[in-house]
């Protein structure tokens, strides 16, 4: 489905095709600059709305705030230049979750029909925009104790796939499945709320077909997998 990833740098961005249901639009970009899109971090407080500020604020962490700064800094100058609009003047909210009705499933811009999808992890961000609802993730790979912890959280298939593997494959294969997964329950809206159990992504290199989504695993960077979905129209 998707191929090329655009990158997001210092600069302002040359925008990218069009975003279709079929063909969403995917950008990266590296979350410890200091500089995206033409704007410096350290003026993203002008850009963000109070409540990417509030979030903001809550990391103790130095770096963590600068990259969830970065990150969102990047999805918002990219929303503007899409919709060929100030990026500080783009209302961002939340759909109602499909689980509880809760204000806290897919974000939206309200009386748009694009959707788009962030997901930052170590030093990178990916931000996917579509036509369609659509989940972006990308994943670290994650240490043997981590694998241990969720090992038994997945789909009992994707269980026995790793549990099959090596211990010295297990991270890369963990992190593809994660991916997957995680850009599914994106594109529903439900989060992990509903756990880790479905849908089946599978650990190996291929993505089998989802009832449901289009997903396809992306590039990524060395020690990252990253994966985007997107709904048909039957599970919408």
């Amino acid at each position: 489905m998707i191929e090329t990833l655009h990158q997001l740098g210092p600069n302002p961005p040359v925008p990218g095709p069009a975003p279709t249901p079929t063909t969403p639009v995917v950008w990266a970009l590296n979350t410890t600059l200091t500089t995206i899109g033409g704007h410096p971090v350290t003026d993203a407080h002008h850009i963000l709305d109070t409540e990417e500020r509030t979030r903001a604020n809550l990391f103790k962490n130095p770096d963590h705030q600068h990259r969830y700064t970065t990150s969102h800094l990047a999805l918002r100058t990219l929303l503007g230049t899409y919709l060929d609009q100030p990026p500080h003047t783009i209302r961002l909210t939340r759909e109602p979750c499909p689980c509880c009705g809760a204000p806290h499933g897919r974000p939206n811009i309200p009386g748009n029909p694009l959707h788009f999808s962030l997901s930052h992890s170590g030093d990178h961000a990916y931000i996917a925009l579509a036509t369609t609802p659509v989940g972006v993730d990308i994943e670290e790979h994650p240490t043997p104790h981590t694998v241990a912890d969720i090992l038994h959280t997945l789909h009992p298939t994707e269980t026995q796939e790793l549990t099959n593997l090596p211990t010295t494959q297990q991270p890369t294969a963990l992190a593809r499945c994660w991916a997957r997964k995680e850009a599914c329950l994106k594109a529903t809206g439900t989060g992990l709320a509903g756990g880790l159990t479905h849908p089946y992504v599978s650990t190996h290199p291929h993505p089998p077909t989802v009832p449901g989504y289009h997903l396809t695993d992306l590039p990524a960077p060395t020690h990252y997998q990253a994966a985007l979905a997107t709904l048909t129209t039957t599970s919408l």
